[in-house]
């Protein structure tokens, strides 16, 4: 082939590629055109519907303007929607508060006697049982000397009466050594009154800080709420009722006095306070003040020592052993005799050791070989609980243990 041949063929190609590229940059075009086209036919659409948009509200809002019915119903709808809402809000709080007062049992309460919504559809049977049981006496399983026992019962008839007539409730103090039956009295009266019966603690009041005082009224809120009446008993009472002036004593637990003595300063027909210490005279002035009935519960004589082992003996020794449930026998030797003997060897023991002694007896039958307690074991156990007693009175006292209470060394 020619180089004239060669030229032309490649002239030819590269006319035919221009020509290409030509109508490639028409279609192009041509498609940027009709988008363009597309974006302005749709902005005018925008445009045109957002000014019969504008047209519309202001002919509808002008109308509404000019109709004096139309805008004293609007305005009388929301004002009603607003005091619906705020009143719901309102009625929820309420109806929060009136159930956590009737259904919660406040923090402070350790234990209660009172019946709850939720106990009543868990236990139904049980909770019909306690309330169709009758009045206990007030008295039962509490041994006291006769003059204490002769005046706690006049206080437990007049507090069943006052409950019948729907009266005024004292405020009472019960003060005197630990382990006396304080507590065990404190139930026992709610239960032959027919009234409700919470117990707390003054040692869990000042750790609250400054929530101290809301859970003081929440207390008392819910003691109002008790249809049956509620004796409120306050354990280690001295623990926060301590004297404003003297005592150094936190803000917190100042507020939380104060709003105690702001719901006990008068009498109530709701609730009936116990206040039980070991040191009274730690007492604010206010709270004396409140205090209608004082009781001193002393360490028992040997008399009620002498009750409160045979009685303690029953219940842990006797009765488990003769039912034949558990591993517990007892050996035959005579129970009266050693109940007299073992209340002279116990002096100055309360009624709580007293118990923890017939307890011992128990834990040590359960430790033998056969299970049979023997009079030898019961001497064994006595020795070891007055000379534990012997000690912990020299421990009070501030003495230094003697020769037969150092432990030999390992």
């Amino acid at each position: 082939m020619s180089k004239d041949t060669l030229n032309l063929a490649q002239m030819q190609e590269q006319t035919l590629q221009l020509e290409q590229q030509s109508k490639l940059k028409q279609l192009v075009n041509e498609d940027l055109r009709k988008q363009e086209e597309s974006v302005r036919k749709h902005h005018q659409t925008f445009l045109e519907s957002i000014r019969t948009a504008g047209t519309l509200f202001g002919e509808g809002f002008r109308a509404f303007v000019t109709d004096q019915d139309k805008v004293t119903a609007t305005v009388a709808g929301l004002t009603l929607l607003a005091v619906g809402v705020y009143s719901a809000k309102n009625a929820t709080l309420v109806a929060g508060r009136f159930i956590q007062a009737r259904l919660g049992k406040p923090s402070l309460v350790r234990e209660t006697s009172r019946i709850t919504v939720l106990e009543a559809l868990r236990h139904p049977i049980q909770v019909s049982r306690r309330l169709l049981s009758r009045p206990q006496d007030a008295l039962e399983g509490v041994v006291l000397c006769p003059s204490l026992e002769a005046r706690v019962r006049d206080i437990a008839i007049a507090t069943r009466n006052t409950k019948k007539n729907r009266s005024l409730y004292r405020h009472i103090l019960l003060y005197g050594p630990p382990g006396t039956g304080k507590t065990l009295f404190a139930k026992k009266l709610a239960l032959h009154s027919g009234m409700d019966y919470a117990i707390m603690t003054g040692g869990d009041v000042a750790p609250m800080g400054r929530e101290g005082v809301t859970a003081m009224h929440k207390l008392f809120d819910w003691a109002n709420t008790s249809r049956r009446g509620l004796l409120l008993f306050v354990d280690e009472a001295d623990a926060f009722l301590r004297k404003r002036a003297t005592e150094k004593i936190s803000e917190d637990l100042r507020a939380t006095l104060n709003a105690f003595l702001y719901h006990t300063g008068q009498h109530s027909n709701k609730f009936m306070l116990i206040l039980a210490s070991c040191h009274p005279e730690q007492f604010d002035w206010a709270i004396n003040a409140c205090i209608d009935v004082m009781v001193h519960f002393d360490l028992p004589g040997q008399e009620e020592r002498a009750r409160l082992v045979r009685m303690y003996l029953d219940e842990y020794v006797l009765k488990p052993a003769t039912e034949g449930k558990q591993r517990l026998k007892l050996a035959q030797f005579d129970y009266g005799r050693k109940c007299l003997e073992v209340a002279r060897l116990t002096e100055g023991m309360s009624c709580r050791k007293i118990a923890q002694l017939a307890v011992s007896w128990q834990a040590t039958a359960y430790g033998s070989k056969d299970g049979v307690l023997t009079e030898a074991m019961m001497d064994a156990c006595v020795q070891d609980f007055v000379q534990q007693h012997q000690q912990m009175m020299r421990w009070l006292k501030g003495e230094r243990p003697g020769p037969e209470d150092e432990q030999p060394s390992s």
